[in-house]
């Protein structure tokens, strides 16, 4: 064996190793993650949950020629390690480095791509029927989590598949756990599978008891077909819903015995059938800081691989925000509830669930339901709100049409991680939410640029007779005192009339319409302006809509906008549609393309959408125009 991880010539060498080697690797490979992680960040105790469920894989199936998909994606560390890619983990969702999902520009047997969860049946149920339809061989294997079996879209595949005779393979890896730990009834269904080893005795020891028959021992147990199904309700209850769906089911199994796993997975691969493996993990295996605590280590910056602590400073953030002001408007008001899509911890609201749990809802990876489910709550006199990363928020569009904006309902949308969110890429960024958002009839949308203001938004959202989307991103509210000087002077109307855009400083040449959090770049870009003799004003966008043009000033006609989301079909793009003639509008946003992972200020270094690119362009604009 070799000393390092990075010394194998993966995938090759695995193919010929034994059942010890094999072991020994996975202890290798956990040596490797926690320090590679500790370094970089990332997605630390899913990786560690599954090394040798991603062995047994590897060493069974020959990828790519066999297809596997991982659910979310966030759990393909190790999967990278093994087919060659140990030495780019300095790099780990850095920019310019290896991505922290799968990714099919990165190597051939990243065969699809994933970032949100509940996909992989759907994407495996394709591949099978091209690869028929091609006429080809090979395996299709989707790994999937109990985490990601709530989200709704696993089971139309599922539904499909069943009746299907293009055969897949789907592995159930079930530690019970998403991002925080499930809930609902599959996760009590999942949980009886898990202990009933009962029946899977008593149906083995009934098949060879009947077989050692002479004669009529086969007949018999054709004939108990019907008994064996009785043994699985009463030992299971509820029935095999896998089998039910028209799947060999196989399992539960030690998802940490490699052995096992192979013999099981060979047994999948062998079957002529489409084939559920459930097996059993344990989510941070190996490193006890995550064993204990795998919903800090799930995602993780850099942090002290001895003590488990970030190195990091804890900062408040805007979720904080978030949580802080909804304890204090549950106390005063009791027709207040919050709804959560498997992360409430993630957007800051344990202690409303703590302390309310009666109007706390985590309805699983499911944001179409949250969405519906509001809008049932709303109809019967409950304000509602509903806290969703922006990214995952797309999921439920159909819903904030239909169920919510089509009605008018008092639903609020606490949209979190909204702009770029930097190391998790393209399936994370927030940067659509503005474009399909304020197509919508009846949605107002919000966008605080300091925590005080967003405190302010949700109080008065929650007095809004229709649905409110108040955007914010990720990490610490506004800490620069230039900035909160500004807004300290800047004069808006009353909070109980509505909020309104606001003037913070004044020019003669241009302004600055600055949507959100982008007023601390506008003030950086203000004052670079002011030094080459470009007088700038500031308006600070605090309601993208309606569309608040009360800050026009008819002297500075050359107009700037500013957002942390795409340019098509953004604040820009409205406000250019809004101004009477004579004004001019020069938009600044993300461009049409998707954004690759990095480091949030490298990316805007790269795009241009920093301070200093910003005032450089201006001013290109400027010398164009004279």
């Amino acid at each position: 064996m070799k000393s390092k991880i990075t010394e194998y010539n993966f995938p090759d060498d695995l193919k010929n190793m034994d059942s010890d080697e094999l072991d020994l690797l996975a202890w290798q490979i956990r040596e490797f993650l926690i320090e590679s992680v500790s370094r970089t960040g990332g997605h630390l105790a899913s990786n560690l949950g599954a090394v040798e469920l991603t062995i047994a894989l590897h060493k069974v199936f020959n990828s790519p020629k066999d297809r596997i998909i991982w659910d979310v994606g966030h759990q393909s560390y190790v999967h990278k390690i093994l087919t060659g890619r140990a030495e780019g983990f300095s790099s780990l969702r850095q920019t310019g480095g290896l991505s922290g999902f799968p990714k099919r520009r990165e190597s051939e047997h990243d065969v699809y791509e994933t970032g949100h969860s509940s996909t992989s049946i759907s994407a495996a149920s394709g591949m099978a029927h091209a690869r028929d339809i091609l006429g080809q061989s090979g395996e299709v294997i989707a790994v999937i989590g109990d985490g990601s079996l709530t989200g709704g879209m696993a089971y139309e595949a599922l539904n499909n598949i069943g009746s299907s005779d293009s055969k897949v393979i789907i592995v159930i890896n079930d530690n019970g756990m998403s991002i925080s730990k499930n809930i609902g009834g599959v996760s009590r269904h999942l949980n009886k599978l898990r202990t009933s080893h009962r029946y899977a005795g008593a149906k083995r020891e009934i098949k060879n008891r009947l077989d050692k028959m002479p004669i009529v021992g086969h007949d018999i147990a054709r004939a108990m077909a019907g008994s064996k199904d009785i043994i699985k309700y009463m030992m299971i209850g509820g029935g095999i819903l896998f089998e039910e769906f028209g799947f060999t089911y196989l399992g539960p199994i030690d998802g940490h015995d490699i052995k096992k796993l192979m013999d099981t997975l060979e047994q999948a691969k062998n079957s002529e059938e489409s084939v559920v493996v459930h097996i059993i993990t344990k989510k941070g295996k190996g490193y006890l800081n995550a064993e204990k605590d795998p919903d800090k280590f799930h995602g993780i910056g850099p942090f002290d691989k001895e003590t488990g602590k970030e190195k990091s400073a804890k900062t408040r953030s805007y979720s904080d925000v978030l949580g802080e002001t909804m304890l204090e408007i549950a106390e005063e008001r009791n027709d207040v509830a919050a709804i959560s899509a498997a992360m409430g911890d993630a957007v800051g609201l344990s202690e409303f669930r703590r302390k309310h749990p009666d109007r706390f809802f985590d309805v699983g990876i499911a944001e179409q339901h949250a969405v519906g489910m509001a809008a049932g709550l709303a109809s019967c006199g409950i304000r509602p709100l509903v806290a969703i990363y922006d990214s995952f928020l797309q999921r439920a569009y159909d819903q904030i049409v239909e169920d919510v904006c089509l009605q008018d309902l008092p639903v609020i949308f606490a949209i979190d991680r909204a702009g770029a969110v930097g190391q998790d890429g393209e399936t994370h960024h927030g940067m659509y939410d503005l474009s399909y958002l304020r197509s919508i009839p009846n949605m107002m949308i919000l966008t605080p640029a300091s925590g005080e203001q967003m405190k302010d938004m949700l109080k008065y959202a929650f007095y809004v007779d229709g649905p409110v989307a108040i955007r914010y991103p990720r990490g610490c509210v506004l800490t620069d005192p230039e900035v909160k000087m500004l807004l300290s002077k800047g004069k808006g109307s009353n909070l109980h009339e509505g909020i309104s855009n606001l003037r913070i400083a004044s020019g003669c040449d241009i302004d600055i319409w600055a949507v959100g959090t982008m007023l601390e770049t506008a003030v950086k870009v203000r004052k670079i302006l002011l030094e080459k003799s470009v007088d700038a004003g500031i308006v600070d966008v605090r309601t993208v809509k309606p569309m608040d043009l009360s800050c026009l000033d008819a002297d500075a006609t050359n107009l700037v906008s500013l957002e942390d989301g795409a340019l098509a079909g953004g604040f820009g793009e409205a406000l250019a549609a809004a101004v009477p003639d004579g004004y001019r509008v020069q938009r600044f946003g993300w461009p049409d393309i998707f954004i690759e992972h990095g480091a949030p200020n490298d990316l805007r270094e790269k795009y241009r959408l920093d301070a200093e690119s910003i005032a450089e362009r201006i001013l290109e604009e400027i010398e164009r125009k004279a």
